[in-house]
This record gives structure tokens, C-alpha cells and sequence, in this order.
């Protein structure tokens, strides 16, 4: 990682996004809370998440949108448009006003699929191809190690000043990510391509996934073990309410405690994907969260605090073995489209799930859905490992050519994917 950290272009994209990741750790968990408080269930609470979640289903269409404006300049925007976004929040006063809650977590829910389209183009952009795990690895590093304090903080932050603090914060981190990134050298342009009528170039991010082996595979696995995953959003605090007997709050200091796990899983990620490659590091964290929500369905808190630890090791492993797999594996033109189709197609199954999550607990024990959770993405997990070899190992590769132009070079069907993501016909060669 520190090979990484040592490009100017990349540390000053990282301080940037420290800032704006920051403000998330301490927002999300928060505004659950917040309407735990206000209604004082726990299915409209995990129904927050689902609020974020839902405007997945618009992802091709904003990384359409994505995808024809540069990178940079865009990044900053959509920053700025997030921090405008969380205003409604200054208005919530009571239970009436839970619905701006839901609006703002949804609103923040689109606004966070085109910053991650945005973002995956841009480190496409700035970092070169060898080092894109060390890339992804860093940034989940930072966001699972906030974890530690983000939810803490937040929490407290809400009992002493109240909700007005959250949205304050927010805005905060997102302006300071906006002015940092500002200062990014410009990227190359990109050589221009063919333009079809929008039909066209909306659904060629869907069109690479389909057609292109390990990422097909990815998706299918992953987007299996989302159809339950999304279940612990509400589960949790039905743990904490009725399996520990504490209040709402407490949730903070197990997702802290995920926060460690997060901080080794990011740590341990690029080495995984040098050994295991993308494929195969996406199926160790998938794997993961198999006996993390099996030791769940037994309330006691040592073995939940283990269970925590090992989920929050899960999810930076999940995270970059498929963003590396996406910008290895895409073209640098289609970035934006394919990581948006990739969150509509996993985020989707998982949206439902949390929705699903919020109605059972009211009318299922949480230890059996907890269970249903573990046996689910053990299966998903295995069906992801079985296809690891879609995705070789780094070391496996052969290294990267030197930069500049190389004479003579042979054409490869690659090469010309730049001309072809308009018209959604690109298909990558088999592995």
C-alpha cells in the first residue's frame, strides 16, 4: 500500500475522500438511530438502510450519465450536490418529520452510486493497472477503520446536540472533498468515441457484465448472497433489543467493533488478491459472513462481539476484490456504466433483502432469519470460489508494459474497446 500512497495525485484524491468518508461513518448509522428514537421500531430503523439502498435501480441510468463528463470535474460537483442534499435533515422535529429522514437517505442513496461510479473512473484514471488493489485496499482500509469511531462519535454527537449535528457533519465532509480534490491535476482526455442514441449506451455497462466471464460469475455469486445479507440491517437491532437487552444506541459500539475487522480485512486485501485474485478474494469475503451470522443467532455478547469482528473482515475483502475485478477488467471508457450496472445488480437483491429483513423481524425470531443468513452466503460463497480461476492470481499475470507506445503491436480485441462501449458491443476475450 505504501507504493500507492506515495503518487501525489493519488494521497491528494485520498485526503479528499477521508473527508467525505469521514462524515459518512458518522451519518449513516446515526440516522437509523435517529429513527429508532423517534417511532421506537426496529423495522423502520433497518427501513433507513433500504432507503439508501433503493435508488440503486436507477444505476445504469446515472452511470450513462456518468460516464460523459470527465471524471474529475464531475467528482467535485456531485460532491457538492451531496453536501445541498442533507439540508432537509435541520427540519426533523418529531415522528411526523421521519419521512424527510427517509427522503434524505434516499436522496443520499443516489447521490452515493454516481460518486462511486465517478470514482471508480477515477482511480482507473490516475492509478496504473498494477496497482489497483493497493488503491482499493487503502481507501477500504480507511473506510472499515472508521468504523472504530464513526459510529461512536455519531451517536453521540446525536444524544448531546440532536440531528441537526448529522447533517452539519455531512455537509462538512462532503465541501472539504470537493475542495480537495479540486486541486487534482487533469487527467488525459480520453480518445473520443462513437456516439449511438442513448438506448444504446445505457445498457453496454449491463452488456459487459453479461458477456465477460469473472465478472459474470462475480455478480451472480455475490448478487445471491445479497438476497439475505441485507436481513442483518434490520436483525441487528433486534440482536441488541431482545437478545442483550440494551437499547438502540449499543448498536454504535458492535459496528465499532466491525470497524476492527474492517481495518484487517482492508489491511490483508491486496496481499488476498495477489494470491487469490479478484474472484477468489470476493469469495473469501462472501464466504466470511457465513459463521459471522450463525454465531449471531445465539444472543451473548462475546460470541456476537467475534461474529462482528469476523463480518467486518468480510466486507473490504467482498469490496475490492470486485472493484479491482471491474477496472481491470473493463474498458477505461465504460468504467462509469459497469460499476453503476454492478451496484444496480447487486444492490438490487439487496435492497429487497433489507426490505424483507424490516417486515420478518417483526413476525420471525431474529436467530432463525439470522440463521437463514449464515447457510445462504455459505453456498454463495463456495459458488465463487469454484470459479476463482476466472480471475488469476497477480503474480500470475505478466507484468505490466512499460509506459509509453510500444512498436510494432499487434491489435487485440481490447485494444479497440474504446470504439466499441457506445455501442455496448464489447465483449472481453475469455480468460
Amino acid at each position: 500500500m505504501r507504493t500507492v500512497l506515495r503518487r501525489p495525485d493519488f494521497r491528494l484524491l485520498f485526503g479528499g475522500l477521508l473527508a467525505s468518508m469521514t462524515a459518512e461513518s458518522i451519518l449513516l448509522l446515526a440516522l437509523a438511530i435517529w429513527v429508532k428514537d423517534l417511532t421506537g421500531s426496529d423495522g423502520l430503523a433497518g427501513a433507513t438502510i433500504f432507503a439508501v439502498i433503493a435508488p440503486m435501480t436507477l444505476a445504469p441510468l446515472v452511470g450513462w450519465f456518468v460516464d460523459r463528463y470527465p471524471r474529475r470535474p464531475f467528482f467535485v460537483a456531485a460532491n457538492l450536490v451531496t453536501a445541498v442534499l442533507l439540508t432537509p435533515l435541520f427540519t426533523v422535529r418529531d415522528a411526523g418529520d421521519v419521512w424527510l429522514v427517509y427522503l434524505v437517505a434516499a436522496l443520499y442513496g443516489l447521490s452515493y452510486i454516481t460518486l462511486s461510479a465517478a470514482l471508480n473512473g477515477l482511480i482507473r484514471q490516475l492509478v496504473p493497472v498494477e496497482l489497483l488493489a493497493e488503491a482499493n485496499g487503502v481507501l477500504q482500509t480507511v473506510r472499515q477503520g472508521l468504523r472504530l469511531i464513526g459510529p461512536l462519535v455519531g451517536a453521540a454527537l446525536y444524544a448531546a446536540i440532536g440531528g441537526w449535528a448529522l447533517a452539519a457533519i455531512g455537509m462538512v465532509g462532503f465541501l472539504t472533498a470537493a475542495a480537495v480534490v479540486t486541486a487534482l491535476p487533469t487527467p488525459q482526455p480520453a480518445p473520443p468515441t462513437v456516439r449511438l442514441r442513448w438506448p444504446a449506451e445505457l445498457g453496454a455497462g449491463l452488456r459487459h457484465l453479461a458477456g465477460e466471464p469473472a465478472l459474470r460469475r462475480a455478480l451472480l455469486g455475490y448478487g445471491f448472497g445479497s438476497l439475505v445479507m441485507g436481513f442483518s440491517e434490520s436483525l441487528i437491532f433486534a440482536y441488541v433489543d431482545q437478545g442483550l437487552d440494551r437499547d438502540a444506541a449499543f448498536v454504535g459500539v458492535l459496528v465499532t467493533v466491525q470497524g476492527v475487522g474492517g481495518l484487517l480485512g482492508g489491511l490483508c486485501s491486496p496481499a488476498l488478491v495477489r494470491r487469490l485474485g479478484e474472484v477468489g478474494t470476493l469469495a473469501a469475503g462472501v464466504a466470511f459472513f457465513g459463521p459471522a451470522a450463525l454465531a449471531l443467532a445465539y444472543p451473548d455478547l462475546r460470541l456476537g462481539v467475534a461474529a462482528v469482528l469476523l463480518a467486518g473482515v468480510s466486507l473490504p475483502l467482498t469490496m475490492v476484490g470486485l472493484h479491482t475485478l471491474i477496472q481491470r477488467r473493463t474498458p477505461p471508457g465504460l468504467v462509469g456504466r459497469v460499476a453503476a450496472a454492478t451496484e444496480a445488480v447487486v444492490s438490487g437483491p439487496q435492497a429487497f433483502s433489507i426490505g424483507a429483513g424490516a417486515l420478518l423481524v417483526g413476525f420471525l425470531d431474529y436467530r432463525a432469519l439470522f440463521a437463514l443468513v449464515g447457510v445462504a452466503t455459505l453456498v454463495a460463497g463456495g459458488y465463487l470460489w469454484r470459479g476463482r480461476h476466472l480471475s488469476a492470481p497477480s503474480g500470475a499475470r505478466p507484468p505490466a508494459p512499460p509506459p509509453g507506445p510500444i512498436l510494432p503491436a499487434p491489435r487485440r480485441p481490447a485494444d479497440d474497446a474504446d470504439q466499441q462501449v457506445a455501442t455496448g458491443s464489447h465483449r472481453s476475450p475469455r480468460p
